[in-house]
């Protein structure tokens, strides 16, 4: 029996177990121990629970079963690479087609005729980007009667249909809930470069950030805002405190939104702008956007334009997105 046998033996018999409890049934050195366990975990015979210092080893009863087709063309397999990704209820994270085989299992779906289901989803919600943007203009015209951004942007939909929630969507959602930085710093990689052209393209020279109501130790706004280093004057908006702060997200009605936005963002900026690029996380109905740019010319302190980017906008319309 080869010492990787013996590992996966061990792990079998033991269920989740330690590095050194493997070192020591085994007897061997660290060093030739972890000679086995990056075969072993990219093999997916394995897989790994936790983070240092508190690591678990335990056997992967997730990996594909052998009476399902995988074979993936390789645009498909280069589509799901680089779109599909997961965090599984226990916390681990999950790309590429790891996550969607993962997924199919769960689910009880064929890998092979879902992966061509998956494209084809992709492809039609890929059909509203220009330029790697999503205008939501029209939505926003459609769910307002006024409407004071010039224009507003999605980087990504929140979520698509059947398949849940987009790449941007999970990271989002887990970075705020676990405000989890690693996760703050992949998402700030991820949208710097659209952040960037549009400053340029519409000649921002003022950025605003919309504040949280939740309070968390981290914010992933002001995480968002160091991360993107625009050297651009931010713009101070503030969210005003009630006796319960109430998320957006919580409310259902449009009415209800506009109203909480309208009372508790203020603009306390009293510098002049040319053009301003206004920031939300995840726009659902639009109306904190909305509401912003409205005080922000009622102020007087944009000469041209107000720009709106939302990393993540929901598809129908601006429907409630509750999660984020």
């Amino acid at each position: 029996m080869t010492t990787s046998d013996k590992i996966i033996d061990y792990i079998n018999q033991n269920g989740q177990v330690t590095g050194a409890e493997i070192l020591n049934y085994l007897g061997i050195s660290r060093q030739a121990l972890y000679k086995h366990f990056p075969k072993l975990l990219a093999s997916g015979k394995i897989k790994k629970i936790g983070k240092p210092p508190k690591v678990f080893y335990s056997i992967n009863k997730d990996l594909p079963t052998d009476s399902q087709d995988i074979s993936l063309s390789e645009i498909e397999k280069r589509k799901i690479k680089d779109q599909f990704f997961i965090i599984t209820p226990v916390g681990d994270r999950l790309q590429g087609v790891e996550a969607f085989t993962y997924w199919c299992d769960r689910n009880k779906l064929p890998y092979k005729k879902t992966a061509e289901e998956y494209i084809k989803t992709l492809e039609k919600y890929e059909s509203y980007k220009k330029n790697g943007l999503i205008s939501g203009k029209s939505k926003l015209q459609s769910s307002f009667t006024n409407t004071y951004l010039d224009e507003i942007f999605y980087l990504d939909f929140y979520s698509i249909e059947r398949f849940g929630k987009t790449k941007l969507g999970q990271l989002l959602l887990y970075a705020k809930q676990s405000q989890n930085l690693d996760l703050m710093k992949e998402i700030i990689q991820i949208v710097k470069p659209k952040v960037d052209e549009i400053i340029n393209k519409y000649q921002i020279d003022g950025i605003g950030f919309i504040p949280p109501t939740v309070k968390r130790e981290r914010q992933f706004m002001k995480v968002l805002e160091n991360g993107l280093n625009t050297n651009l004057r931010t713009i101070s908006i503030e969210k005003a405190s009630t006796f319960v702060n109430v998320p957006q997200k919580t409310l259902n009605r449009l009415e209800d939104r506009i109203e909480n936005a309208s009372k508790t963002i203020i603009v306390t900026e009293n510098s002049t702008f040319k053009n301003i690029l206004l920031i939300d996380d995840a726009v659902g109905s639009g109306s904190t956007l909305n509401e912003t740019a409205k005080k922000i010319k009622e102020k007087g302190i944009c000469k041209e334009k107000i720009i709106g980017l939302a990393l993540t906008g929901s598809f129908k319309g601006f429907n409630v997105i509750n999660e984020v």
